[in-house]
């Protein structure tokens, strides 16, 4: 898979507008981006995921600090950026949570990130807002948003049967690629939830023209109307990402 990526990288140099935020340090466990944050006055380790619409607190946190509503306005921090009143979801992240060795928090979205360049530096797991973007080699994928999700254009086969659609960037599931329930079933049992393990194959697929085989993959039931599946952290690892601020452009660079 890295060969998939390093084909579509080209040579080439650009300079973002100056820092209005700032970054921290991040780690991965279960294929996900975990980084520091804070909602409210809650710190903790927080899943960082660009496929997810809304920023979600776990319910057990909440309960801790006597919070029982299902929703409430909330600031939200996070490497550098704060955001004053985010509409904050209490959820049972029970399932995203299994196999993390410390609990998590909640999850940090798209409704937090929206509007901010965002750079995922997966080699040295570093979490970057609004600060420059250089790369010498990259290749730059169109965005579009599709229900607040910045989606990039794939397609999967599993041999008979080919899909291309729009594909979330997905920073918190180990398998490189994960199919909508409403366009692929599981022919046996399937842990939808289980987003730290990818069970499946998909006999190919395609980004850029460019072709990777045996994939790992799983089956979501997460995504919005309009989101074909998403591509998660097996396929970004090692590499860096850089979301700019429109929602226009992924750069994914060496």
């Amino acid at each position: 898979m890295r060969s998939c990526l390093a084909a579509l990288l080209l040579t080439t140099t650009i300079t973002a507008d100056a820092a209005r935020a700032g970054e921290t340090a991040c780690w991965f466990e279960n294929g996900a981006v975990v980084a520091p944050a804070v909602i409210g006055t809650m710190a903790g380790d927080y899943v960082i995921d660009l496929s997810a619409p809304r920023t979600l607190l776990h319910d057990t946190k909440a309960q801790m600090e006597g919070i029982l509503a299902p929703e409430l306005s909330l600031s939200v921090e996070v490497a550098g950026l704060k955001a004053p009143a985010v509409s904050v979801k209490v959820a049972d992240l029970d399932a995203r949570g299994a196999g993390f060795v410390t609990p998590i928090a909640g999850v940090i979205g798209m409704d937090v990130l929206s509007g901010h360049a965002i750079e995922i530096d997966f080699r040295h797991c570093r979490l970057r807002i609004d600060r420059p973007w250089r790369a010498r080699r990259q290749a730059v994928l169109p965005v579009t948003l599709v229900q607040g999700l910045p989606t990039i254009v794939a397609a999967v086969s599993d041999g008979p049967v080919a899909l291309r659609g729009a594909f979330a960037i997905d920073t918190a599931s180990r398998a490189m690629a994960r199919l909508s329930t409403r366009e692929a079933k599981a022919s046996g049992k399937l842990d939808l939830s289980a987003r730290h393990r990818a069970p499946a194959r998909l006999r190919a697929l395609s980004i850029g023209g460019v072709l990777a085989q045996n994939v790992p993959a799983s089956l979501a039931d997460d995504l919005p109307e309009g989101v074909t599946g998403s591509l998660g952290v097996g396929l970004w690892a090692r590499h860096r990402l850089h979301l700019d601020a429109r929602a226009t452009t992924l750069s994914v660079a060496p």
